[in-house]
């Protein structure tokens, strides 16, 4: 591993000539991302090796972290705390580039443009998405900044893998920095749909950012024609099948952008030796124990998010025990609900309906024994999720559009005995992979309860048989097998049609 050095300010011009700063660390593999693969931590907290940093959950840093360890890569992205300069270091084998955001920055970029604008739109306007000037100028500014750091310390053609919607302008800065490299994009959000993503009044910047990457890959493969039809319509690009001829203001061609999907999945292996682990396998019963034994334990495990779908979930639940079909003490639900983005007000008034609903269930259907709805506002370690997975007879996976959604996969690999039932939004992204869940769309309030039922009701021979094909899918699917397939495809080369 090559020694850290100093991360030194450039400007534009200077991050332009190729890297070739004296004494900057060159890299021939750079992963680029909002935020760097670790977290801060206080001393004895979990996870603290000494150093003050862990290694951040999530599945993106569980695919690429081994990949860092054994190549000559680095990873770029913020630390985590606004208005603080963090030299480059390593940790956990990994060389680490901060890149320094001011509070302005989160709150515009991030908070703003990211979550406010980008995430609502490329969610098919579930929330209205808000559409400020300066929030779209800090957020190329930032772009800028990422950009500039990987080309200070890429090494010559070097491999760039740029992640998600925060930094899609930082394939076309690189290109036109470094036309040396080889720059990778992954979405990790759905791409709308023209109709929807025409509202954006930047538009053609983003698509145009987009497309100085050699390979953009999505989630699905109706993200990746969105995504092409979009090229076409605003830039009115050349697309021939899923390649996208990206020419310069003089009309001559430079380069070929390819779209294509590639569905990210899960650590298939670490899942699997906790769901087998003894003391897991016991908190899983002791969990059933603590709600008393019912007979179905129904489980939502989500992000406090619009998208996710959890009011619909819990007003199925409710009719469901207003109809009489499932009743308190018998069923269950556990509404894992993680903290998320609370400083954005529609976040903070999602929070007091979601607990304002739960509290209405739980005044109207509780027992002195026995609980409706255990709705827990917590992140939980990986090993208590485990657990829950064993205890819970049906998972409820109702999105109303999501990109993936990895606790659905978790889930199906964490039923090792091929038993338990998963209730899947025809929405999410795994919908393409685990045919065999019970798909449902989310909006239709009847359909769900009649789907929740159908779950809970399932004969052991017929949840068997869709386990296993669904285990069968992910196993042969992993988070290794995503990033292999991305970074084979972006190493290939394109063969040019004229035709």
């Amino acid at each position: 591993m090559q020694t850290p050095v100093q991360e030194k300010t450039a400007d534009t011009d200077t991050a332009a000539a190729a890297g070739s700063q004296a004494g900057e660390t060159k890299y021939e593999f750079m992963v680029v991302s909002n935020r760097l693969p670790v977290d801060r931590c206080a001393p004895g907290e979990d996870g603290d090796d000494g150093s003050g940093w862990r290694r951040s959950p999530g599945g993106l840093v569980t695919a690429l972290a081994p990949m860092m360890t054994r190549t000559d890569g680095a990873w770029v992205g913020w630390h985590g705390a606004p208005d603080e300069t963090v030299e480059p270091f390593s940790h956990g084998g990994m060389d680490l580039v901060p890149v320094q955001l001011s509070t302005d920055d989160v709150e515009l970029y991030y908070e703003g443009f990211s979550n406010a604008t980008l995430w609502p739109l490329y969610h098919d306007v579930i929330a209205p998405p808000e559409f400020h000037r300066t929030w779209w100028e800090t957020y190329r500014k930032v772009n800028q900044r990422f950009a500039d750091a990987v080309a200070r310390h890429a090494d010559r053609n070097a491999t760039v893998w740029v992640q998600d919607y925060q930094l899609q302008l930082v394939p076309r800065m690189l290109r036109e920095a470094r036309p040396d490299l080889r720059i990778g994009f992954f979405n990790h959000i759905p791409f709308p749909p023209p109709e929807i993503f025409a509202q954006l009044p930047w538009r053609r910047a983003i698509i145009d950012g987009l497309l100085g990457a050699d390979l953009v890959g999505f989630q699905r493969p109706s993200d990746a024609g969105n995504f092409m039809r979009s090229a076409r319509r605003f830039l009115g690009a050349s697309v021939k099948q899923q390649q996208v001829h990206v020419k310069d203001h003089n009309g001559d061609l430079t380069h070929i952008a390819r779209a294509q999907a590639f569905p990210i999945s899960i650590d298939v292996k670490q899942i699997t030796e906790l769901a087998r682990k003894p003391e897991i396998i016991e908190r899983s019963r002791q969990i059933r124990q603590d709600l008393g034994n019912p007979k179905t334990i129904l489980l939502g495990v989500d992000r406090l998010d619009y998208t996710k779908g959890i009011r619909h979930r819990l007003k199925a639940f409710e009719e469901l025990l207003a109809d009489g079909k499932l009743s308190v003490g018998e069923a269950t639900l556990i509404q894992v609900a993680s903290p998320s983005r609370e400083r954005v007000e529609q976040y903070r008034l999602l929070r007091e309906e979601v607990e304002g609903t739960v509290g209405h269930i739980n005044g109207t259907y509780d027992t002195i024994e026995n609980t409706a709805v255990r709705y827990l506002h917590h992140s939980y370690p990986v090993e208590e999720m485990v657990a829950l997975y064993l205890a819970a007879d049906v998972m409820l996976v109702t999105a109303l559009r999501d990109g993936m959604n990895l606790v659905a996969k978790e889930y199906v690999t964490a039923r090792t005995n091929n038993d338990g039932a998963l209730v899947l939004s025809e929405f999410a992204g795994a919908a393409d992979q685990l045919k065999q869940a019970l798909l449902v769309n989310p909006h239709d309030i009847a359909g769900l309860k009649n789907t929740i039922m159908n779950a809970v009701d399932m004969s052991p021979r017929e949840a068997s048989r869709r386990m296993r094909a669904m285990r069968k899918q992910i196993l042969e699917h992993d988070v290794d097998h995503w990033s292999a397939d991305f970074l084979r495809a972006l190493k290939e080369k394109v063969v040019r049609d004229d035709s």
